[in-house]
């Protein structure tokens, strides 16, 4: 212990900038002075303005540069080299004039961006100096931020770090395997914008063959993928696709839906001619014959019809006329226009609704609706009035909706049907509630009085009178059922 301390003593001593130590109280003045020049030498490090005065370090160097600072580190494990204590002599108190060495940076010029030169440079080029970044580890990029841009990832942790966000080179996974792991993660995080994107890469980096192979044993990738070729529009890969997978009715439905794409009725319907040989379903191919079948209907009855109306040979058309083609419409509209120009058309005729309903099996509720909305548009309330009645075998005659009688009324209502043609159908509601609220709805009072004088409620009858007008018919028959002695009212 006692040789440490005497090589400390010596050490102290021994320095040019003669250090404080405890013993020495023989000179106070020349101790002041030196602490005066160390506290002015480390104010210099940080502010460079004042080039008049010389910086030195505790060992007599100046102290103007960061090369400086790199070397004293470097100094501290090793011995101090010779050169070192040149210029000063030991033990003095007073230091002599050393030049300034060549180098152009000081840590104040470090930090404002400027070097003794006058000249500025950026942080970018600062950090570029190996020296710098030798001395100021901490004004590096943190070995956090680098990490996003590591291209050593996992299928797993890539995964993840598409799931945040982040962006990821999946194109360091370059074998089979290590591709197949990475699908492998996407499908169990069940994040379908990673799967799309991972199969996106997938498709462009694999053979469709092997991609496919691979896919027929994971259904949900192969469903994310069918579903992207589909919002794509990529026909051709998903038509190889569906092969590959033995998919035929698919395959089907898929070249069928290619009748979109035509605009021409006479190859629209050459095309669908086609479409009834592919391998459909046996419910597919019904529908499918129902389609050719049906515009193979509508082009010949535009062609006739169009000749009718040029030629004015028929009144409904003058009355009326067409405000489009019927081609390409679906077959309840086709219906509504076979049941406003040719109600009454034989059956044996092309444009007949009785032909229509009858080839394309029309059930009789879809039937009874078309056929009203379109007979009350015209306003003819005989044919609506012969569409709901029917004849018994005994040959009576009784008014039957397969749709109900309720909705009859709202079709009539909205056609502006008369009060008296409402109030036929509204009386024949069974419900009476149902009944009651129609004919108060719509102002039917005969409707209204007749039901509570069957049901004999006197105070809803006398209640009833304040509504209707003063002096009208029904406050008239209204008091001639009040009168009415032989009336058993049950209140």
């Amino acid at each position: 212990m006692n040789r440490m301390k005497v090589d400390e003593e010596e050490y102290w001593h021994s320095s040019k900038c003669k250090a404080f130590t405890f013993d020495d109280d023989d000179d106070e003045l020349s101790q002041l002075k030196e602490s005066k020049r160390a506290v002015n030498s480390l104010r210099d490090i940080v502010d460079d303005d004042n080039d008049d005065l010389e910086k030195f370090s505790w060992s007599g160097e100046p102290v103007g540069s960061i090369s400086w600072s790199i070397r004293e580190t470097a100094s501290s494990s090793s011995n101090a080299p010779e050169g070192r204590d040149s210029g000063v002599q030991k033990g003095s108190s007073t230091h002599a004039t050393l030049p300034k060495q060549a180098s152009s940076y000081s840590l104040s010029s470090f930090f404002k961006g400027r070097n003794k030169l006058g000249s500025f440079q950026s942080l970018s080029d600062a950090l570029s100096d190996t020296g710098v970044k030798s001395y100021a580890p901490e004004l590096r990029r943190p070995k956090a931020e680098y990490k996003d841009y590591s291209s050593d990832w996992s299928p797993k942790d890539t995964v993840r770090r598409m799931q945040r966000g982040k962006i990821c080179s999946l194109e360091r996974f370059r074998s089979l395997q290590e591709k197949l792991m990475l699908l492998d993660e996407a499908v169990a995080v069940h994040d379908g914008n990673v799967i799309t994107a991972i199969l996106i890469f997938l498709k462009r980096t694999l053979k469709k063959e092997i991609l496919f192979r691979e896919l027929e044993v994971r259904q949900v990738a192969l469903h994310h993928l069918i579903h992207f070729l589909k919002e794509t529009g990529e026909q051709k890969l998903l038509l190889d696709l569906l092969r590959f997978l033995d998919r035929t009715e698919e395959i089907a439905l898929f070249q069928y839906r290619e009748h979109l794409s035509i605009q021409d009725a006479e190859k629209r319907r050459e095309f669908l001619k086609g479409c009834i040989r592919l391998p459909f379903s046996s419910e597919d191919a019904i529908h499918v014959q129902d389609h050719y079948t049906l515009l193979e209907r509508q082009i010949i009855i535009e062609a006739n019809d169009r000749h009718l109306e040029s030629s004015g040979q028929s009144e409904i058309f003058k009355k009326y006329p067409r405000k489009a083609s019927i081609l390409n419409m679906p077959l309840v509209t086709t219906l509504f226009y076979s049941c406003f120009y040719h109600y009454t058309e034989a059956e044996g005729t092309f444009s007949s609704p009785t032909n229509l309903k009858k080839t394309f099996k029309i059930p009789d509720k879809q039937y009874m609706l078309t056929a009203l909305a379109a007979r009350a548009k015209l306003r003819a309330w005989n044919d609506v009035d012969a569409l709901f009645t029917t004849k018994n075998w005994l040959g009576y005659t009784k008014k039957r909706a397969p749709i109900g009688f309720h909705r009859v009324v709202e079709i009539l209502q909205r056609n502006n049907a008369p009060v008296h043609v409402l109030q036929e159908y509204v009386r024949l509601v069974e419900d009476i509630e149902a009944r009651l609220s129609l004919a108060m709805k719509y102002k039917c009072h005969d409707v209204v009085i007749d039901t509570y004088r069957d049901l004999k409620d006197r105070h809803q009858l006398m209640a009833y009178r304040c509504k209707v007008e003063r002096g009208s018919a029904e406050e008239d028959k209204i008091d001639n059922i009040l009168s009415n002695m032989q009336i058993r009212w049950k209140n």
